[in-house]
């Protein structure tokens, strides 16, 4: 995974920050291959409770972390009760990392 602990946390902090202490954050894609250069970050917010404005939501979370990881694209997807569950969602569940 190329992330350190210490910006695996800061991204875990954020997630809370806007959705609530039971949000987790998977990681996901290019950038869990040690071997690989570059890419963006893929991650997908996990949240227990339905999401009033999603767009808004991974639009805010998606701009911090990129602020955090000195504007580097960060790719954005929410999982919530009231989301269309997409397959996406199933490749981030079953190859993803729990931040």
């Amino acid at each position: 995974m190329r992330l350190t602990k210490q910006q695996a946390q800061a991204i875990h902090e954020l997630a809370i920050q806007l959705a609530g202490s039971h949000a987790r954050v998977w990681l996901f894609g290019s950038r869990l291959d040690d071997e690989a250069l570059g890419g963006d970050y893929d991650l997908m917010l996990e949240l227990t409770d339905p999401v009033e404005n999603p767009a808004l939501l991974a639009a805010t979370f998606s701009a911090k972390v990129s602020r955090l990881k000195h504007g580097r694209k960060v790719d954005v997807l929410l999982s919530a009760p009231d989301l269309k569950r997409l397959p996406i969602h199933d490749i981030a569940f079953e190859e993803g990392v729990v931040l």
